[in-house]
This record gives C-alpha cells, sequence and structure tokens, in this order.
C-alpha cells in the first residue's frame, strides 16, 4: 500500500468509501465491514420508524452540505458515515 493514504489500512478504507460514496459498512446486516462506532450506531437506529429516519437524513444532508467544509476531517467523515447508513435504514424500510 502506499504511502500517503498513511499507515493504516483504515485510511484506505476511508478514501474508498468518501471518493466512491459507498461504504463497506452494511446497515442491514452489521458485521466486518462496520466499526464498533458504526455497530452501535445501527442498532440505535435500526428500531426507529421511518418519518424519524428521514427527519435525520434530511438534518445530516443540510449538515454535510452546508457546513462540511467548515467541519474537522474526522467530524465530517463520521457524519457522512451516518448519512450512509440513514440512507440504507430508510431504503430497508421503503422494501
Amino acid at each position: 500500500m502506499c504511502d500517503e493514504l498513511g499507515p493504516s489500512e483504515d485510511y484506505m478504507q476511508q478514501y474508498v468509501e468518501e471518493a466512491g460514496g459507498t461504504s463497506l459498512c452494511s446497515a442491514t446486516s452489521p458485521g466486518p465491514g462496520c466499526s464498533e462506532k458504526q455497530t452501535a450506531f445501527i442498532e440505535k437506529w435500526q428500531a426507529k420508524g421511518a418519518e424519524e429516519l428521514t427527519k435525520q437524513l434530511e438534518r445530516l444532508k443540510g449538515m454535510v452540505d452546508k457546513d462540511g467544509g467548515s467541519m474537522k476531517a474526522e467530524a465530517l467523515g463520521w457524519a457522512k458515515q451516518r448519512l450512509s447508513i440513514f440512507k440504507q435504514l430508510a431504503k430497508k424500510d421503503e422494501l
């Protein structure tokens, strides 16, 4: 692996997820692609209703679009991860 993305494979995963607009973490079946933080977040939000998920999805979209440039990289990364999880959970509720 190249040194430009840092000494950890985590950096590579973050880069791929950000560049591809995707996530290795599946909200429908959290597993090895999910961090502990993501798994806890999924468990918390799986039981919520579609209306609440949609509300949070719109709130996070606004945060990322409006405030993304002023957020710290770590906070922006976590916001994007949550956004991906909310999209997956909302899609699951539609089915």
